[in-house]
């Protein structure tokens, strides 16, 4: 068990929603109901040009930190896993400034989808540890501005978003005062990556070539689109992340009946429905708000975690199943029990 525990809750998304309706019209070979079966997608929230993500990143921290009651000037650590900054050399000191966290240490970590799960590990060890008092961990992503729009496979299923939390270290007697099954914390987890298999999502470098010098080169930097063998990282997923949950519970001294509510990345409805019944765990136990918000990326789970928590679904002393995975190919879970 880490202990750091879960204080705070926020998200944001930006105004402009393109419908499923709307891609249809784009004159792509598809329709709503072929995307809403197939993947559970109604919608998704779309930045426009001239919005930044560090924008929505940094209202849902605030978000998050209002519902915590922890004073900005406290927080020591923030971190905001993307894979989509406006700036390549990252958001989190943006974020940390426009949050009034100064005194943190701010930095990115990318790991694409599985990003938010990473980061929240990563902060809790760091509050573990007595390095921190309180982290602030955010996942947004902008994905839409790597898809592309002709790609019926792809553009269909990415939106943009961010949610963030609050995480506050916890003393051994906090952390004790559960009992058996432990005080509010992250209880266990578990992480992997198998870089063999990451042509099979992946948005690769496609810079120009520069001619330097004599007879030297360089690279003027751009990237591709998002590449994906849909086929591939759903078969990946169904297999691995049922495994992961296992593991983290494992860890943590649970089985899958003792979870409340099980928290997946946000990715396909049909992976939720197969990594639910593999665990034996109702759908009725499965949060999700994929209908309204696509895959968000490293955005997904705190997205969907805020909402959960706000409409009062989630109640303190509920134990969470979460998982992440995508892109690296990268998977973890991390068993988190709220309050």
């Amino acid at each position: 068990m880490l202990r750091a525990r879960a204080v705070g809750v926020g998200a944001a998304a930006p105004k402009q929603v393109v419908t499923n309706a709307d891609v249809e019209a784009m004159g792509l070979d598809t329709s709503d109901e072929w995307i809403s079966s197939r993947t559970g997608i109604s919608q998704r929230h779309v930045l426009d040009s001239a919005s930044p993500l560090s924008e929505l990143a940094t209202e849902a921290a605030k978000q998050a930190l209002e519902d915590s009651g922890v004073d900005p000037a406290e927080v020591g650590l923030v971190i905001v896993a993307t894979s989509s900054p406006d700036d390549l050399f990252g958001d989190a000191t943006t974020v940390a400034h426009g949050l009034g966290a100064k005194h943190a240490v701010a930095f990115d970590l990318t790991a694409a989808c599985s990003g938010f799960l990473f980061a929240t590990v990563t902060a809790s060890q760091f509050l573990h540890s007595g390095a921190y008092k309180h982290a602030v961990v955010v996942g947004a992503d902008a994905l839409s501005r790597w898809v592309d729009w002709e790609d019926r496979n792809v553009c269909i299923l990415f939106g943009d978003g961010a949610g963030a939390v609050v995480l506050s270290a916890t003393s051994e007697e906090e952390a004790a005062a559960g009992g058996e099954e432990g005080g509010p914390g992250i209880l266990g987890f578990a992480m992997h990556s198998d870089g063999a298999d990451q042509p099979k999502l992946c948005l690769p470098y496609s810079g120009k070539s520069v001619a330097i010098g004599r007879s030297q080169e360089a690279t003027s930097g751009s990237y591709d689109v998002i590449s994906m063998n849909g086929r591939a990282v759903y078969g990946f997923a169904t297999r691995e992340v049922p495994a992961v949950l296992t593991e983290a519970l494992g860890n943590a001294g649970l089985e899958a009946k003792d979870v409340d509510w099980l928290l997946l990345h946000q990715a396909n409805i049909r992976i939720m429905e197969t990594v639910a019944k593999r665990l034996d765990i109702p759908m009725d136990k499965v949060l999700t708000n994929l209908n309204e918000h696509g895959n968000t990326s490293a955005g997904s789970i705190p997205i969907a975690l805020n909402a959960a928590v706000k409409s009062g679904k989630v109640k303190k002393g509920d134990v969470i199943a979460c998982a992440g995975f995508g892109a690296g190919l990268s998977w973890g879970a991390c068993i988190l029990k709220w309050g």
